[in-house]
């Protein structure tokens, strides 16, 4: 095999990957539209923090309070962790949750709901263009 197969394989492979990772983005944007859809829309209470160390800070992570459909009260600790605090103690938050699953729940924020889509894409990006670029400079 010669070197410019290595290169079309090589950068193939990044293509593949970029169309892997935009794939999954887009998955989780629509999983984010059908919560957003179907889901149900209430306030929560921050009620406090769980504080694991991290590098240099303390990272904290919400706990959210709320009640369901039904009136239970639910608590949902994020999976999200950051410095500093996101919010107060206190704080009203609005968040949207399934219907089936009470615990399956995101705030109501661009952040809350598309983070990972847009962390997702954003990785996918360079693999897309980088992949894309080459192959079509080589085969067209």
């Amino acid at each position: 095999m010669n070197s410019i197969n290595w290169w079309l394989l090589f950068y193939g492979l990044l293509f593949a990957i970029g169309i892997l990772l935009a794939y999954t983005a887009f998955g989780q944007l629509q999983k984010t539209h059908s919560l957003l859809k179907n889901g149900i829309k209430t306030t929560a209470t921050i009620k406090e923090f769980v504080v694991t160390r991290g590098e240099n800070n303390n990272m904290y992570a919400p706990v959210f309070e709320y009640m369901d459909r039904r009136q239970d009260l639910k608590r949902y600790t994020s999976k999200v962790k950051s410095y500093p605090a996101p919010y107060d103690i206190g704080e009203k938050v609005k968040i949207v949750y399934d219907k089936s699953d009470s615990s399956k729940m995101k705030v109501i924020s661009f952040w809350g709901l598309y983070n990972g889509s847009v962390i997702l894409g954003m990785i996918a990006g360079p693999f897309l263009v980088i992949g894309g670029a080459y192959l079509a400079y080589q085969l067209f």
